[in-house]
This record gives structure tokens, C-alpha cells and sequence, in this order.
């Protein structure tokens, strides 16, 4: 989604509008006739911040609408007459709570009115979102905006760990190199995975990340020597809208270094398959793109030259290689067809190589509509797997009249043998060490081993809550590695089974929360799968089927339940241990957005698309809830909520970028007055509006560019995840306008969420559509780890604390 971000930000001089608390997106000016300070980030003139009295204001009533409406007019009118005895309560000393608590920014005066300030510098910031304003009151402990922390966090974050693969719909996607580390990809990252070992639990393992592209990888290759590795990503579009172009990275996997960049313009759309030549210690790299015909170029791998073009076919293409004996032989399949070329350039003169097409001929066997794999056996025949579930045997035979070759040539390729060998679509084959072939089926997920002849030697089925083969890997010994369609990486061999080393999620993902005492973190999305990991382990603790849309999810303070917001207006309460359900309520019937545990665990807040706020109380083991109250007031859905550390507050945020505040403990009241809850302090902070955070958006946003926003608990950084795959690392409180941050990419898709674990270890991250979890690890000054964290109030925003703590 392309936005830019709400821009300046003013400090308030003057009256505010009367919809003070409604912001929209868009363009952003200073108000209130200051201008930008020269100062990096001044959101307004410097040293006009400072307490002031509450000031005194008209009986003038907040309102949610954008415009005003026909009945409050007259209101308008009747406040600028006003004006005069107003001035005269200022001058008799009357206090705000003397006149039942009003807006103190509702001011009397109207644009005309000579007196329209009243001493209200220091009292508010003001955003800008599509024009309209969002105000923000200063905590009264702040002497001036200045004096706030300036500049990027001290701490950072270091990519931990990847959980996730993509298998759902891609090829090409997993190798084991010299090494022993498995290489594979998800999101932007290739994944570098050495099972056993290294940190982490059962069937963890450690990881390394190449973390070079600008967007989603789609295929790989690896080098004959087992080091270097080619990726190739799709194209995509920057923050400014401009086309990232689709190019073919060739790098070190022990150093993770990018040795060649290949192909930079000259891709359409993306890579959609790439290949190493072998016999001659893969001098060249075949590569094809996405474009509508499927251009086939080869490339000297050592220069970054492109030696030979050729449109492929308007088919899709799912697969390519050299032959492993002749690299002027290559193979390309996909859509109802199989191509042999030969290229003819092989001396290396850039552009200056032929390429020749000869079409597989099936004759009497009857077409597939798919051919997703082949691979080349010893003697110099190929094994394809179609998705008629057949392994056919192609050889070269002398052409015919009735079967002319392309292009001229006296030979042509022809079928020599058929097996079928599954039901359903072949998804992979693999030529293993032994001269045997493996080969994974789509429906049955049944891996078969083949001898000589294609005798079926022994074989297994993969698990169907893992999905279908997607592709294949041999490791040390009889070490198998399977990818699969349900995003699942296993590890094992035909005769003991597979178990999964690797999981993830297969569709977007929204819901995020972290366990309170353990470094523990549950997820979930549109596949229905509601999952808990273990952070330390790095492994799947487990998962349910949810048979309906999880869209947000928090953990009771005990630890022991968990609630879950789904798309209907169903919310559930589950038992960690179990996994039993222990509430199943509904509310509405319009999806859920946001579920939030008071910070005592008494009451539970669950945010709808309804507008409204539903508030249960909650018992102590926090199984079983009873109705309440109602938070009515906002004037569009409901985005983001927090809890006061007293547990008697809510702060909320809506989709037409409202800030209000409620009062729980008297009843759900809305507090009209937002002045009074500047001073308040939050439990957590999500809500991605608000005067501690209003620095982290960024120029010209329309207001949906960041996605989820949380504080660390002790309270001295702030992490956003953007509509532009980046996770921000910003020093709270963050503000001061268009706050510098740290900036981490590696996410193919919007960040949904972001959440810090329960000692500030570790930072969890959502991808949208890439289904990716990224746990990254939050560093000190210098690149230290963090001490455990203890919650801390921040004294910048403290009423009785000083900026110079």
C-alpha cells in the first residue's frame, strides 16, 4: 500500500478544532502560527513549552463527526458569543474544575475573536491527518519538547530466527550444502538451517540468514561446489511507489556475502527458476523469468554478462537445468510442455550465443497439463514428474516425418518409458547418491524410492496435517529433507518417518501476543491455525484448528488462559496446557480487532469492528467472564486499545483515527475531558496514536501505514511494524516529529504486528501475506544482551519527575 505519513507536527497556540481528537491521513502543516524549528525533528517553536494552569473553556461538547453538523452550528455560534465572559471567568482565576471538567482546547474564541489563545502554549501538540487535526496533550512532568531524547534507540535488534518456509507456492526451494546447513527461503531471507546443535532445543538447530533482497525470493540454486548460491527474487515497489526491479543474487554461503548481482533490468515481474551448469564447475547460470513470454537467458556467472536470450514459451515455466554431461544441453518445463535447447555459446562471447528449441514430443501418451520437475540420471536420460501423476522416461530417437524436430535438427526427444507412480500431481524428484530416485507426491503425499527400470523400492507417507511434497533434499547418510505445501520443513528417512523441524503458518497472519512470564508467543490468521511457540526452542509447542479467522489474541497476566478474537465477533478463552476451550462468546457479528487483559487480569477488552468496546470481568484462574459493560463512542472501528497501570482506564484508538479514554470503573464513561488523562500511565502502549508515540509516523502518511505499535516494558524503546515490510526500532517516548529510528527489513509483505517477549530478550514480528514469523534479539550499546527487563516508569513523562533524570 503506498502512503506517506502525517506530517508535522505543531505545537498549539491557539484554540483547537472542536473534533481535537479525530485524525484522517494525509498532508500535514504546522498550526497554530508557529513555524518548524531548524532543529532535526522540532515538531514546533522552540521554547514555548512549559506547565501552565488548565485553562478555562467553553461548555462546548466534543464531537466524533469529521464536519460539524447542522445541531452543533448553533453550539459554535453560541461559544463565540461567549467569548467576552469567558475572558472574564480567566481573569477572575477560575479553574477548569470549577466548570465540570471541560475540554480545555474547545476554546470559546472563534477565528475572529481577539482573545482566542488563552496562555494555551504548552498545553498540546497537534497532527495532521488529511488535513484534520489530532490532538495531543503534553504530560504536565515535560518543560518543553527539546528536551526530549533525540536521535535513534541505543539498543538494536539482530535477526534470530525464521519460522516458516515457503512451500505453499514455490519450487526450487531446498538444498543441503557442503556444509551440512539446509538452504531455503521465506519472505525476503534465505535461510541457512543446521539441524541439531547449536542453540535451541529438540529438533531446533541453529540458523544463519542471507538477508540481501529488496522483496520475496521465489527460487534457488546452488553452486557444484556446494558453497555459492544464486537467489532470485520478484519484482516490487518501494515505500515511494518507484519498481524494485526482480534480480538474481549470487553469494557465499560462509560468509554471506553477495559475490555478483545479475540481471538487474533486465527481468520482468520476477525469477521464476534458475539453474547452475555442472560439468563445467558452473561457469554459467540459466535463468527464467515471469514475464508473459518467459524469456530463458544464460549468464557467465563470474563476469555478470548475459550470454544468450530467447523468448520460452507464453506456458508458464516451473523448472529449469543444464544437463549435467553437456552444458550447451538445457531443460526447461512447465505448462503442457517439455523444451530441450541448445545453446551454442558456450566459449562465453557476451550475446554472442545461440539458442535452439526442441519440443518434447508425447505421442502416443497422453499430454499433461502440468510437468512441475525433472531430473537427469546418469546415462543422460530425464525422469519427469507430471501431474497425471506419471514418471515418464525421455531419450533422444532420430525424427521422423510425422515428428519433425525444431529448428532443424535430425534428432528429436521422445518417450521411452511410463510409471505411475502417484495419485495426484509430482510435486518433486530427486536423484540420490545412490542412483536411486525419490519422488513426492501432491494428493497421496506419499514419497517413493525408484531403482533401475523405475522399480518401486520401499516408501513412506507424509502426515496430512503436513500438507503435500514440495520438494526434496538428500542429507548425511539416509537423511531426508522435505518441504512441504503447508509451510512445514521434516527431517528423517523412509523407514523411521519424518518429524518436522521447521513450521509455519500458510496464510496471513494478525494476531500476535507474548507470554507473561515465558519466552513463549502465540499466533494466528486466516489459516485458521492458532499456534504457540517456543521462543527458546524455537519450535512449534503446538497448534489447534480454530475453523474460523483469528485475528488477535492476549495472554491472561497468569499465563494460564489465552483469549482469541476471531472474524465473526466470536472470542474464545483457552487453556494453555490443555488446550481446552473455556469460554466461547460472541459479540456482534463483525469481526474482532483487538483483546486485552487489564493489567490485574479482572477484566478482559475486546475491541470490535462494531465500534464499540465490550468489557468483561473476568474470574481469578481467568476462566469464566460475565458482561460488564460497553465502551460506546467512537465513530468507526475499533484498532488498538490499552489498559491504565491502575486497571481503571482504557485508551483506545479507531479506524477514522479517534484517541479517547474511558473511565471502566465508573461504568465505561467516556472521559470528554482528554486533558485530564495526560498525566495517566499506560500498562502497555499499542495504541499507534498518542502524544508518546506520534513521532514514529512518518512524512505524508494517510494514516494506515503502520500497522502495530508496542512499547517495551521497561519502557525505553518503541517498535513499529509498516505498511513497507520494515519493523522500526524508535527511543520512547517518541515525541518529536519524524523521529529517527532504526530500520530493519527482511518481511516480503506489511508488518502486522510486532511485540516485545516478557524480559525485552526478544521482539516477534509478523508478515502479512508472507505467513513469515521473524524473532529477533534485542541488543544494548555495543551489541550486548540485554539485562533482564524490569517495567519502569519513564520519568520524561512523569508528573513529578524531571527531564533531567
Amino acid at each position: 500500500m503506498e502512503s506517506p505519513s502525517p506530517g508535522p507536527l505543531g505545537l498549539s497556540n491557539g484554540p483547537q478544532a472542536l473534533q481535537g481528537g479525530i485524525e484522517e491521513s494525509g498532508g500535514t502543516q504546522f498550526e497554530g502560527g508557529g513555524s518548524s524549528s531548524s532543529g532535526a525533528g522540532s515538531p514546533g517553536p522552540p521554547g514555548v513549552l512549559k506547565p501552565v494552569q488548565s485553562p478555562l473553556c467553553a461548555d462546548t461538547p466534543r464531537r466524533n463527526s469529521s464536519s460539524s453538523s447542522p445541531s452543533e452550528r448553533p453550539r459554535q455560534k453560541l461559544s463565540r458569543k461567549a467569548a467576552s465572559s469567558a475572558n472574564l471567568l480567566l481573569r477572575s482565576g477560575s479553574t477548569e474544575s470549577s466548570r465540570g471538567g471541560k475540554d480545555p482546547l474547545s476554546s470559546p474564541g472563534g477565528p475572529g475573536s481577539r482573545r482566542s489563545n488563552y496562555n494555551l502554549e504548552g498545553i498540546s501538540v497537534k497532527m495532521f491527518l488529511r488535513g484534520r487535526p489530532i490532538t495531543m496533550y503534553i504530560p504536565s512532568g515535560i518543560r518543553s519538547l527539546e528536551e526530549l531524547p533525540i536521535g535513534p534507540p541505543p539498543e538494536t535488534l539482530s535477526l534470530d530466527w525464521v519460522y516458516g518456509y515457503r512451500g505453499r507456492d514455490s519450487r526450487s526451494n531446498l538444498f543441503v550444502l557442503r556444509s551440512g546447513e539446509v538452504v531455503y527461503f521465506i519472505a525476503c531471507v534465505v535461510v541457512l538451517y543446521r539441524p541439531g546443535g547449536g542453540p535451541g532445543g529438540p529438533g531446533g538447530g541453529g540458523q544463519r540468514h542471507y538477508r540481501g533482497h529488496s522483496d520475496c525470493v521465489r527460487c534457488l540454486a546452488v553452486h557444484p561446489d556446494g558453497v555459492r548460491v544464486a537467489s532470485g527474487q520478484m519484482a516490487g515497489v518501494d515505500k515511494d511507489g518507484k519498481p524494485l526491479q526482480p534480480v538474481v543474487h549470487v553469494w557465499d554461503s560462509g560468509t554471506l556475502v553477495k559475490l555478483q548481482e545479475i540481471g538487474l533490468g533486465a527481468f520482468e515481474r520476477g525469477v521464476g527458476a534458475l539453474a547452475f551448469s555442472i560439468v563445467d564447475r558452473g561457469a554459467f547460470l540459466c535463468v527464467v523469468d515471469d514475464s508473459n513470454e518467459h524469456m530463458l537467458s544464460v549468464w557467465d556467472c563470474s563476469r555478470g554478462t548475459k550470454l544468450a536470450e530467447i523468448k520460452s514459451t507464453n506456458d508458464s515455466v516451473l523448472a529449469v537445468g543444464f544437463s549435467p554431461r553437456d552444458s550447451s544441453c538445457i531443460v526447461t518445463s512447465g505448462k503442457s510442455h517439455v523444451h530441450f535447447w541448445n545453446w551454442s555459446g558456450a566459449a562465453g562471447v557476451p550475446g554472442n550465443g545461440t539458442l535452439t528449441r526442441k519440443q518434447g514430443v508425447f505421442g502416443k501418451y497422453k499430454k499433461p497439463k502440468f510437468i512441475p520437475c525433472f531430473v537427469f540420471l546418469p546415462d543422460g536420460d530425464i525422469l519427469t514428474g507430471d501431474s497425471e501423476g506419471n514418471i515418464l522416461t525421455w531419450g533422444r530417437s532420430l525424427s521422423d516425418s510425422k515428428t519433425p524436430g525444431r529448428g532443424g535438427a535430425k534428432e528429436t526427444y521422445g518417450i521411452v518409458a511410463q510409471e505411475h507412480a502417484h495419485e495426484g500431481s509430482i510435486f518433486a524428484l530427486c536423484l540420490l547418491r545412490d542412483g536411486t530416485v525419490l519422488s513426492g507426491g501432491g494428493r497421496d503425499r506419499r514419497l517413493v524410492q525408484w531403482g533401475p527400470g523405475l522399480e518401486a523400492l520401499q516408501e513412506a507417507e507424509i502426515p496430512e496435517h503436513f500438507g503435500a511434497v514440495r520438494a526434496i533434499a538428500e542429507g548425511p547418510g539416509s537423511e531426508l529433507l522435505v518441504g512441504t505445501t503447508k509451510n512445514a520443513l521434516l527431517r528423517g528417512d523412509l523407514a523411521q518417518g519424518f518429524t518436522p523441524v521447521i513450521q509455519g503458518h500458510t496464510d496471513e497472519l494478525w494476531g500476535l501476543c507474548t507470554h507473561p512470564s515465558q519466552n513463549r508467543f502465540l499466533t494466528c490468521g486466516h489459516d485458521r491455525q492458532l499456534c504457540l511457540w517456543d521462543g527458546e526452542g524455537h519450535a512449534l509447542a503446538w497448534s489447534i484448528d480454530l475453523k474460523e479467522t483469528g485475528l488477535c489474541a492476549d495472554f491472561h497476566p497468569s499465563g494460564a488462559v489465552v483469549a482469541v478474537g476471531l472474524h465473526t465477533g466470536r472470542w474464545l478463552v483457552l487453556d494453555t496446557e490443555t488446550r481446552d476451550i473455556m469460554s466461547d462468546i460472541t459479540d456482534g457479528n463483525e469481526q474482532l480487532s483487538v483483546v486485552r487483559y487489564s493489567p490485574d487480569g479482572m477484566y478482559l477488552a475486546i475491541g470490535s469492528h462494531d465500534n464499540m468496546i465490550y468489557i468483561y470481568s473476568i474470574s481469578g484462574d481467568g476462566a469464566k467472564s460475565s458482561r460488564f459493560g460497553r465502551c460506546v463512542g467512537h465513530s468507526s472501528f475499533i484498532t488498538h486499545l490499552d489498559w491504565s497501570k491502575d486497571g481503571n482506564f482504557i485508551m483506545s484508538n479507531s479506524g477514522d483515527y479517534e484517541i479517547l479514554y474511558w473511565d471502566v470503573a465508573a461504568g465505561c464513561k467516556l472521559l470528554r475531558n482528554r486533558y485530564e488523562s495526560r498525566d495517566r500511565e499506560w500498562a502497555t502502549y499499542t495504541c499507534v496514536l498518542g502524544f508518546h508515540v506520534y513521532g514514529v509516523w512518518p512524512d505524508g502518511s494517510d494514516g494506515t501505514d503502520i500497522n502495530s505499535l508496542c512499547r517495551s516494558h521497561n519502557e525505553r524503546v518503541v517498535a513499529v511494524a509498516d505498511d513497507f515490510c520494515k519493523v522500526h526500532l524508535f527511543q520512547y517516548p517518541c515525541a518529536r516529529a519524524k523521529a529517527p529510528s532504526r530500520i530493519y527489513s527482511g518481511h516480503g509483505s506489511h508488518v502486522t504486528s510486532v511485540r516485545f517477549t516478557h524480559d525485552d530478550s526478544h521482539l516477534v514480528s509478523l508478515g502479512g501475506k508472507d505467513a513469515s514469523i521473524f524473532q529477533w534479539r534485542v541488543l544494548g550499546a555495543g551489541g550486548a544482551a540485554l539485562a533482564p527487563a524490569t517495567p519502569s516508569r519513564t520519568p520524561s513523562l512523569s508528573p513529578a519527575s524531571s527531564l533531567d533524570v
